[in-house]
């Protein structure tokens, strides 16, 4: 019976292991608290354009701190330093945490050489927002556009995050693109390392 019930003391809290935790949070909770969100937002500003821009600081704040998890969690605390690298962890780690699957696609755009797509059918900010007609065309994926520019940003990739909705033949709602541009110190750093 000697060590059976014993539980191991530490002497402060610093010392104990992180863990993992539970890894899933309640859809109706996440859904409550964003609506929240997009409501406050709204009260606080005059046009779409900034209600996105404060959705996208919002979640760029999350990204910033879903990259530090991930890479304490996942990576052994190392970083990806190649474009494509970091593109495929945000298309599926990144992704399959905050959404419970990998992204639709990820794409390189054809027209500019610094553009790449993280498309989603169905976007999990986008599946319960219905947007009155008085506010066009506002999207609720700013905030994920925010999160993976707080993501990229962090882990020294500069880009200009943006998310559009795109019309898809047989299908009622669009789909949502989170188009990335690069800045140019990206792209001569992506050339330099060949």
């Amino acid at each position: 019976m000697i060590g059976v019930g014993k539980i191991k003391q530490y002497a402060n809290v610093l010392e104990k292991p992180l863990s993992r935790g539970r890894q899933e949070v309640s859809l109706s909770a996440f859904a409550f608290l964003f609506s929240e969100l997009v409501q406050y937002n709204q009260t606080q500003v005059d046009n779409i354009a900034e209600l996105e821009r404060r959705l996208e600081d919002a979640g760029y704040a999350v990204g910033a701190r879903v990259l530090e998890l991930l890479c304490h969690r996942e990576k052994g605390n190392r970083r990806e330093t190649r474009l494509l690298g970091i593109l495929s962890f945000v298309h599926s780690t990144v992704w399959k945490v905050l959404f419970g699957k990998v992204a639709d696609s990820l794409e390189k755009g054809t027209e500019h050489e610094d553009e790449y797509m993280i498309s989603e059918k169905e976007l999990l900010v986008n599946r319960f927002i219905s947007i009155p007609k008085d506010m066009g065309a506002f999207n609720c994926g700013a905030f994920v556009a925010g999160i993976v520019k707080g993501v990229l940003d962090n882990a020294g990739f500069p880009a200009v995050v943006t998310a559009h909705f795109v019309p898809m033949e047989g299908q009622q709602r669009p789909r949502t693109t989170i188009l990335i541009k690069f800045a140019e110190e990206v792209l001569r750093r992506e050339a330099r390392l060949g």
